[in-house]
C-alpha cells in the first residue's frame, strides 16, 4: 500500500504493510465471498466477484482507516450504495481486519453482523444502510459538506452501480456535488451492465456516461474495473487532481470475475449456485491465482 501525495502525515493510519500484492488482496475478498455465499447457497456473488478489484485498491491503496478503530474520525469513507453488493463489502472489510474472518460463517443467519442487505447499524466499517437504491450518492454529498464544514482532510469514497442510473436522485446528487465543488468526494460506478429486469443499459439507457458526468462538471474516468493497474492510476488521478470538482471513477466490470462457468451464466444478476458447484467454484479461483 502506498499513501497518496498530499496524505504522508496520515500513512501511519493505514493497515500495516505486507507482501501481498493487491491481486492477493482480491483473491482473497473473492474467497471470502465464495465461502460467504456458500453458507446462503445463494446469492449476490457475481457481483462480489466482479467488483473485487475495485474493493482491493480502494482499501489497500487508496484509503486511510484504523482496521481496529473502525469509526475513527480521520478515516476516509466508504459509502456503498447498493445494499445487496454486501457480501462484497463483508469480504473487503474481513480482508482488511475490521471484521474477523471467522464472522463469515454467520452471514445472513439470525443475530449475525453480517445481514444480506448492508446495514450500519449492525457492521463495523459499514457506513450507511443500503437497501432502496439511488440513495449513495446524496448521502455522500451530505457525508463530504459536513467533513468540510470541519475542515477535515477525508475523502468519502461512493460505490453505486450502473442499476441505479436510472434514479432520479442519483443526478439531483451529481448536480448538488458539482455545486457544492465537493473535491473530497470520489464516486465509483461499476458498470457490469446487468440488473434483476435484465442489461442495464435497455432497462434504462445510460450512455454516454462519461459525457453525461462530464456535463454536471466531475472530474470523469472511465477504466477497465478489473485491472488493478488501471485502477490504481486512476484512484490516484482521483484523489490527486486539484480541480475544484467532484471526481468520478467508470469502472466496466465482468460479473463473476474469476470463475469461468459463473461467467458464463446469462443471467447472474442472483446466483443459485448447487451445492457441489462451490468447491468447484473456489478450485477454479484457486487455479486461475496460480496460473
Amino acid at each position: 500500500m502506498t499513501t497518496s501525495t498530499g496524505d504522508a502525515g496520515r500513512q501511519a493510519s493505514k493497515p500495516p504493510l505486507s507482501n501481498l500484492s493487491l491481486a492477493d488482496r482480491a483473491y482473497h475478498i473473492r474467497r471470502h465471498a465464495l465461502r460467504m455465499g456458500e453458507v446462503q447457497g445463494q446469492g449476490y456473488i457475481a457481483q462480489a466477484l466482479g467488483i473485487a478489484d475495485v474493493l482491493a485498491v480502494s482499501y489497500f491503496h487508496a484509503m486511510n482507516y484504523r482496521p481496529e478503530d473502525p469509526e475513527w474520525e480521520e478515516r476516509d469513507r466508504f459509502l456503498l450504495s447498493i445494499g445487496h453488493y454486501a457480501i462484497a463489502l463483508y469480504a473487503a472489510l474481513i480482508e482488511a481486519g475490521i471484521i474477523p474472518e471467522d464472522e463469515l460463517e454467520s452471514y445472513g443467519s439470525d443475530d449475525s453482523r453480517l445481514p444480506m442487505s448492508g446495514m450500519a447499524a449492525y457492521t463495523p466499517g459499514m457506513e450507511i444502510t443500503g437497501g432502496s437504491l439511488g440513495h449513495g450518492l446524496g448521502l455522500a454529498v451530505g457525508f463530504c459538506l459536513g467533513l468540510k464544514r470541519k475542515q477535515s482532510k477525508s475523502f468519502v469514497y461512493c460505490l453505486f452501480s450502473d442499476g441505479e442510473l436510472g434514479e432520479g436522485s442519483v443526478w439531483e446528487a451529481a448536480w448538488s456535488a458539482s455545486h457544492w465543488k465537493l473535491d473530497n468526494l470520489i464516486g465509483i460506478v461499476d458498470v457490469n451492465n446487468q440488473q434483476a429486469d435484465g442489461p442495464a443499459s435497455e432497462v434504462t439507457g445510460f450512455e454516454p456516461l462519461a459525457a453525461r458526468f462530464e456535463a454536471f462538471g466531475w472530474h470523469v474516468q472511465r477504466v477497465d474495473g478489473n485491472d488493478i493497474d488501471a485502477l490504481v492510476e486512476a484512484f490516484d488521478a482521483a484523489r490527486n487532481s486539484t480541480e475544484p470538482k467532484p471526481r468520478i471513477v467508470i469502472c466496466d466490470t465482468k460479473m463473476a470475475k474469476g470463475v469461468p462457468f459463473l461467467e458464463e451464466r446469462e443471467r447472474n444478476h442472483f446466483l443459485r449456485v448447487e451445492p457441489q458447484e462451490w468447491q468447484k467454484a473456489l478450485e477454479l479461483l484457486d487455479a486461475g491465482r496460480i496460473s
